[in-house]
């Protein structure tokens, strides 16, 4: 193994470990206020589990042998990582103006049985990506990449879209901001999915390009992209 792929399993770890010290926290948290948690409590709980298994798993990775330009790669991770942290934090920012605060203001209150609702909804997305990568097994990545013996992967929620994981990931993104009711939250959770949509596309002609046209066509043909039993479009 290289320099690189042990600075970054050093910095999975790192990432990991950061993670395991916020769900203790957290866990200390829920204890002090009686063991009651709370729907969007749950929500971020179920977020940081995800996350932790998800940096773990990048540990079993197939090696990548092609990947797009960096600057393809830009035009979809600049939308999400600010979606995201939008959709994380979005609702904690302080703007001085005062016209401003309708960005930080809520639009609803949702009952507890549609907060949970929404709580279920994060969960069902989150399991669904779980569901598509252990489908990918080693020819999963993080970034839009061509791996050692790289095939197409129709089987499991492959079957039903052609991006399962960001399927689940958008599901989840817009349940959490719907459970916060912050427009702050509900834009990041809108930012965070024009940027995996954007990385589906990438994602689909880079791997046309390596794979060949014809190789990709019938799986693209039946299979929709994001949206499970919608006619997929061309």
């Amino acid at each position: 193994m290289g320099v690189t792929g042990w600075l970054k399993r050093i910095a999975l770890c790192l990432c990991a470990a950061l993670l395991i010290v916020v769900l203790v926290g957290a866990a200390i948290a829920l204890a002090r206020q009686g063991g009651a948690l709370k729907p969007l409590q749950a929500s971020g709980l179920a977020w940081d589990i995800w996350f932790l298994g998800w940096t773990f798993g990048a540990l079993w990775s197939r090696p990548a042998i092609a990947r797009p330009r960096l600057r393809d790669d830009l035009l979809h991770w600049t939308p999400t990582v600010v979606g995201f942290a939008l959709l994380a934090e979005g609702s904690a920012i302080r703007i001085d103006d005062p016209h401003a605060a309708l960005w930080a203001s809520p639009l609803w209150t949702l009952p507890p049985a549609a907060s949970w609702a929404c709580t279920g909804l994060v969960a069902a997305g989150l399991l669904f990506t779980v569901w598509a990568r252990l489908s990918l097994g080693s020819l999963w990545s993080g970034s839009v990449s061509r791996k050692t013996d790289h095939i197409i992967i129709e089987s499991g929620p492959y079957g039903l879209v052609r991006h399962p994981i960001y399927t689940g990931l958008i599901l989840a993104a817009f349940a959490m901001a719907v459970q916060i009711h912050m427009p702050a939250n509900l834009f990041g959770a809108g930012l965070m999915s024009v940027g995996l949509w954007l990385k589906a596309r990438l994602e689909e002609r880079f791997i046309a390009e390596q794979l060949g046209r014809e190789a990709y066509a019938a799986y693209k043909a039946r299979t929709p992209m994001l949206i499970p039993f919608l006619p997929p479009r061309h």
